[in-house]
């Protein structure tokens, strides 16, 4: 076996003392951590567990926002303050609006690379309509931090628990740690986007906190999504007669999920989900629109659907006069990283799981703020997992003890992916 370490500085009134972690690294490369954990890691740790009523009232905090994508203004100042008063350097707020602010590492300038963790602004739109409708803010009730808003927000919660436990130690990294709350994640990774075109020359890593790392993404999904509009004379029903937009419309949707697909493994899916036509009984519409979901691990897979998709579209606008449109309304590349799954991220992220007593779910398919810097040839991972339960409505809620499990999932593979690897 062999040994690897990494140093954090913890700066007590006029002593410094030196904290050395220890990674054991197996025969076969895969690193474990020690049993019992590390110096760092149990500082960060006990760090994280004594902040709990901290890591919760900020969810509290968070989730009274509301912020549907698009109006994150709010919530990104909130989340900017809390940054600075937790002593992050650089600490900025975009016009996106994206909030960043950084650990500044210790290596020089010219060598000093970073690692990017990321969490989400933005809510779905029915949770800001839960939250005006609310009696009041969200609450801590025993092990949970209850009301809309406080489901995806506690990823964000979570990683300002990391940032306080690793500021808490006194750890100072060699590479800078880059913290970030990006906005319209709903709406079309807007705000990864932006963040990764900033950061891609620099950043060795990004990392996508969705949860406690029960399941670890490294490779990211393709998706397109249309709305299919069909066109054709409306009128009475006494006019009656074809042609009839929803005879387009339903001829389309079935040979359409007629397609011939390829094998499970690719995970290659042709979906539609909605249809929305007329809005009475005795009137034939003269518009209608269903939803295509297309999406692939092979990119060339999406691409010979959206062929077969439009043969489909001109051989039934010829049958039944319908005249069809196709709408890309999202369009999210995915990819795979060569090496991905035996990098020393991933292996490093599976490790602090197990210390965490998880065993986590590997997969090559992720569909989140990750896909952007893997389709951009940047190494990434989703830390999936348990966040509470009741998404997207009234009684929506947050586990507090899954909050504490990512925070500490992250605080440590901060303080490890925060050293340059061994030459």
């Amino acid at each position: 076996m062999s040994l690897r370490a990494a140093r954090i500085t913890a700066r007590g009134g006029r002593r410094t003392v030196s904290i050395i972690s220890i990674l054991w690294a197996a025969g076969d490369g895969t690193p474990v951590l020690a049993q019992p954990a590390s110096s760092i890691d149990s500082a960060l740790h006990a760090r994280v567990v004594a902040t709990r009523d901290a890591i919760a009232s900020d969810l509290v905090r968070l989730g009274t926002v509301i912020s549907p994508s698009g109006q994150e203004h709010r919530r990104a100042e909130l989340v900017a303050a809390s940054m600075r008063q937790l002593g992050l350097r650089d600490v900025r707020l975009d016009s996106v609006p994206n909030v960043v602010g950084r650990i500044r590492g210790s290596a020089p300038d010219a060598a000093r690379r970073a690692v990017v963790f990321v969490a989400t602004l933005d809510d779905l739109a029915p949770v800001a309509e839960h939250q005006r409708r609310a009696a009041g803010p969200p609450r801590i009730v025993g092990d949970r931090v209850v009301g809309p808003g406080t489901h995806t927000s506690s990823t964000t919660a979570a990683m300002l628990g990391a940032i306080r436990a690793l500021r808490g130690v006194g750890y100072t990294p060699e590479y800078d740690l880059v913290f970030a709350a990006v906005a319209q994640e709903e709406t079309g990774l807007v705000g990864m986007k932006q963040l990764y075109a900033e950061w891609k020359d620099r950043a060795t890593a990004f990392v996508d906190i969705l949860g406690d790392g029960r399941s670890i993404n490294y490779g990211a999904i393709g998706i397109h999504w249309y709305q299919v509009w069909a066109y054709a004379p409306g009128g009475h029903s006494l006019t009656g007669g074809l042609p009839n937009v929803n005879q387009g419309v339903a001829r389309a949707v079935d040979r359409l999920l007629a397609i011939p697909q390829p094998p499970p493994a690719s995970r290659t899916v042709l979906n539609v989900a909605m249809i929305r036509s007329g809005d009475v009984f005795n009137r034939k519409p003269d518009s209608a629109w269903f939803s295509l979901d297309l999406r692939s691990l092979d990119a060339a897979s999406i691409a010979r659907n959206e062929s077969a998709v439009r043969a489909v579209l001109d051989t039934v606008a010829r049958e039944t006069g319908t005249r069809f449109v196709l709408r890309p309304t999202q369009q999210t590349r995915g990819g795979q990283i060569t090496g991905a799954d035996t990098s020393r991220l991933v292996r490093t992220s599976v490790a602090i799981a197990r210390a965490l007593g998880i065993e986590p779910r590997l997969g090559n398919a992720g569909s989140s703020n990750l896909n952007v810097p893997i389709a951009g040839g940047t190494l990434a991972i989703g830390l999936g997992g348990e966040r509470g339960g009741m998404r997207a409505e009234p009684g929506e809620f947050a586990d507090i003890a899954a909050m504490l499990r990512t925070a500490e999932h992250v605080a440590r593979l901060a303080a490890a992916m925060g050293r340059a690897p061994s030459p």
